[in-house]
């Protein structure tokens, strides 16, 4: 039996042809999925295909991000193309969102900066730890990923973080790393780094300004829950 693609199913279910006719904001995330990978396989069509990738990943979208080529292989009906074109789909959606990003806006706030940084990082499946590295106003002059460590544990050098901060000659600082586990509810290793780079923060003259842990569509910032006596400059 040959592969069942998207031209041999009927006309109105045809993702494409919905698209056409009704837009692309009415679509189904398996409709979308089905206008990327447009095949299925002698056993399913790709609609049936679509819905069973989903399925694997939550029912979402979203839950595709971070997936490895191996890991897609597993579903039944998904090989190495399909796969990379997957994967290919969730970098493409991650670059878009990152070139949103603006240099000039006020990370002053910590709902502002996890909504930056949200998306991204709450899909990492190991710790991430990300340094910006902020002017008078607390804008943006750089962000740099500073530490990658286990599924619950980053590998955090307080020396790393100023080298950075003399380097690109930053006012203010702030520390954001992501919680796999979706809570980011801070541990007792969060909590003493972040003190400790406060006490080294007022030796130097460079304030850290907060500390953020993302979570699944949520997140803690130390600086609003009282958490650590930061020193912001004025």
């Amino acid at each position: 039996m040959k592969t069942i693609r998207i031209e041999d199913l009927p006309e109105d279910v045809r993702p494409f042809e919905k698209y056409r006719k009704q837009g692309i904001n009415l679509l189904t995330d398996a409709e979308i999925l089905a206008l990327i990978l447009r095949t299925g396989t002698k056993n399913l069509n790709c609609m049936e295909l679509c819905r069973k990738v989903l399925e694997s990943s939550g029912g979402t979208l979203a839950g595709l991000y971070g997936k490895t080529e191996a890991e897609l292989c597993k579903i039944s009906g998904i090989g190495p193309i399909k796969a990379v074109e997957i994967i290919a789909v969730c970098e493409l959606a991650r670059r878009i969102s990152k070139s949103r990003r603006s240099y000039d806006e006020q990370l002053d706030t910590a709902a502002k900066i996890s909504e930056r940084y949200m998306e991204e990082m709450r899909h990492f499946k190991e710790e991430h730890v990300l340094l910006l590295l902020l002017d008078i106003k607390c804008r943006l002059i750089k962000e740099l990923t500073i530490s990658i460590g286990t599924i619950n544990q980053s590998f955090l050098r307080p020396r790393e973080v100023f080298i950075q901060a003399l380097k690109h000659e930053a006012v203010n600082l702030v520390l954001i790393h992501n919680h796999p586990s979706g809570d980011p509810t801070p541990s007792k290793a969060d909590i003493w780094i972040t003190d400790k780079i406060i006490e080294v923060s007022e030796l130097i003259g460079i304030p850290l300004v907060d500390h953020i842990i993302i979570g699944d569509c949520c997140y803690i910032s130390f600086r609003e829950k009282g958490l650590a006596d930061f020193k912001i400059k004025k």
